[in-house]
């Protein structure tokens, strides 16, 4: 039997303290200390299938680089392949907030996407 988890929510600026307890199978079988849905959801992910949001730059085709993050979480055992697709790309500029860098990074379905405007 897995022994109860101690985690810190990061969904929003409160850091609610949780308690996630576990049943025979190691499967979650409560969450407790959150102040809201979220925490259940966050604590409950982060010990069955951990997701990550991905931030980093890339090249632009001046030399410069370009903030860009991951449109929604990634699966964490994934993050170095997003990250390495990620260092292989250049951007073409201009580029605005939003902009698709990466359509489906890795395989995960999820988008690399321009956080800030560069001419």
């Amino acid at each position: 039997m897995k022994e109860n988890r101690i985690l810190t929510c990061i969904v929003c600026p409160r850091g609610c303290t949780l308690e996630v307890s576990f049943d025979s199978e190691g499967k979650v079988a409560s969450v407790v200390g959150n102040a809201c849905k979220r925490g259940v959801t966050y604590a409950t992910d982060e010990c069955t299938h951990p997701r990550r949001t991905v931030t980093s730059t890339v090249r632009a085709t001046d030399g410069s680089v370009v903030a860009v993050k991951t449109l929604g979480t990634v699966p964490k055992e994934k993050i170095f392949e997003v990250m390495k697709e990620i260092n292989s790309v250049t951007a073409a500029l201009p580029l605005s907030i939003g902009d698709v860098i990466i359509a489906d990074v890795a395989g995960t379905g999820v988008s690399v996407v321009a956080t800030a405007n560069k001419e």
